[in-house]
């Protein structure tokens, strides 16, 4: 039997959430690498306590819960202690996308550092999902409330979007409508 696994990545806001339920509904099951990454650093975690010992106890919660926006001023300023960071995630990421994988022979996996991730290899096919840099802008200024520095950084820490499509199976454009976006994502599951 073939076995089909998508590999779905992109930028920030480019609209991975939105193909990956698409996807869903035609039956797919999905694992989503930032939902496995938020359970790898949950209260009592490895994870968590090592983030909690390098950056100190400031980077927690009164709940015990990790402190993103802490973190995430620190990730987005200095590429090494990003570097440190994903050392410390992407390893149990990639353990729970593999377990995932063998479970099933048909499936997607949205991994939106696939490329940077180095797990292009847990994938049959890559899907990268585009759309302007503007679009991303104004999405992330929109969605997350982000100022225009916030914004760059977090963009400036991926690859470009041009780079990911050059080595995509199906490039899929999100500047347009949800329709068109369905569209799309049909006509590549055919």
């Amino acid at each position: 039997m073939n076995r089909r696994i998508i590999g779905l990545t992109g930028g920030i806001a480019t609209g991975k959430s939105a193909v990956g339920k698409i996807i869903a509904i035609k039956g797919f099951p999905i694992a989503d690498a930032d939902i496995i990454a938020r359970d790898a650093v949950a209260p009592g975690s490895v994870a968590l306590t090592q983030i909690a010992q390098r950056y100190g106890s400031t980077i927690l919660l009164a709940d015990g819960n990790l402190n993103r926006s802490a973190l995430a001023q620190i990730l987005f300023q200095d590429a090494d202690e990003r570097q440190w960071i994903e050392q410390c995630i992407h390893p149990l990421v990639r353990e729970k996308l593999l377990d995932f994988s063998k479970q099933h022979t048909e499936a997607c996996l949205i991994v939106p550092l696939l490329f940077e991730a180095k797990m292009t290899d847990l994938v049959t096919e890559i899907w990268v999902v585009t759309c302007s840099p503007e679009t991303q802008r104004q999405r992330l200024a929109q969605r997350d409330h982000l100022d225009p520095p916030q914004i760059e950084a977090r963009l400036q820490s991926q690859w470009p979007l041009a780079q990911k499509a050059a080595l995509a199976t199906v490039v899929l454009d999100n500047n347009g409508d949800l329709d068109s976006l369905v569209t799309q994502v049909h006509r590549a599951l055919e």
